[in-house]
């Protein structure tokens, strides 16, 4: 990308369970229940540093793009709205009954897939995970299968022609990071908050396209992906056991010892 051409981002998002509900496997499938789905919380941070970056070089009307990407059934269409709502340029919803059971390794191949026939990104963003499976897996996963340089888990993210630029906070230190655009950047939460869609970008986001892929535009079989493709399997699955009753101590002028000799026992002390 020179400082004269637009800017095209790429943002990955997923379809997940509510966190503010409790999680439930199916019990056929061992799969998780998909009811009450959202666009993934920490998937709001990577929309939201595209639009920053975008927004930075004179946004859409200097022709710059943010488009996001989606894998999942029929209802991740409603994540896909919301970015488009927040201010993305338009979606693309990766979906085939074949993908169901994909695991880290089918999800990345199927994106990485649909990356290629696509084309055209200068940066791909991600979150830092997603907020249903949190194993972080699949952009690193999907920066190898396509070959790019790979930023991972930061605050802060900046691009300066053909360069991408970004802040990591550790612990006890700040790295400055940077690499050769094509790029992939995952960010954290730490990123600045998400904004929330106005009323002018509901009404705008009716206006914009969302276009669907299936497994035979991007040249896969059923046999790679899904369950047929998985590297991994669950063999079975139960419920959380409910949690038992603790330990009440009444205060009758003994409670601190009694509290000292629970955690004694307990060996935390």
């Amino acid at each position: 990308m020179s400082d004269a051409s637009p800017l095209n981002v790429l943002v990955l998002v997923k379809y997940v369970p509510d966190a503010q509900f409790d999680r439930r496997l199916d019990p056929g499938t061992h799969r998780v229940e998909r009811n009450d789905s959202i666009l993934s919380e920490l998937d709001e941070y990577a929309v939201e540093a595209a639009l920053q970056l975008i927004e930075a070089h004179g946004g859409a009307k200097a022709g710059h793009q943010v488009t996001v990407l989606t894998m999942g059934p029929d209802g991740a269409g409603s994540a896909i709205k919301k970015t488009l709502q927040m201010g993305a340029t338009e979606g693309v919803h990766l979906c085939d009954d074949a993908l169901a059971g994909s695991d880290a390794a089918g999800t990345s191949l199927a994106l990485a897939a649909a990356v290629r026939h696509l084309g055209g990104f200068d940066l791909i963003i991600t979150g830092m995970a997603s907020t249903d499976a949190e194993t972080s897996l699949v952009p690193s996963q999907l920066a190898e299968r396509l070959g790019l340089p790979q930023l991972t888990l930061v605050s802060e993210v900046a691009v300066d022609g053909g360069e991408v630029t970004a802040r990591r906070d550790g612990d006890t230190r700040t790295q400055r990071l940077r690499a050769p655009l094509p790029a992939l950047v995952s960010v954290t939460d730490q990123f600045d908050e998400p904004r929330y869609p106005n009323f002018k970008g509901i009404i705008g986001a009716k206006k914009k396209k969302t276009r669907t892929l299936a497994l035979t535009d991007l040249g896969l079989s059923a046999e790679e992906v899904g369950a047929a493709g998985a590297w991994t399997e669950v063999v079975s699955s139960a419920a959380r056991p409910p949690r038992s009753a603790g330990t009440v101590i009444t205060d009758q002028g003994d409670a601190g010892v009694k509290l000292a000799d629970f955690l004694a026992d307990q060996k935390l002390l």
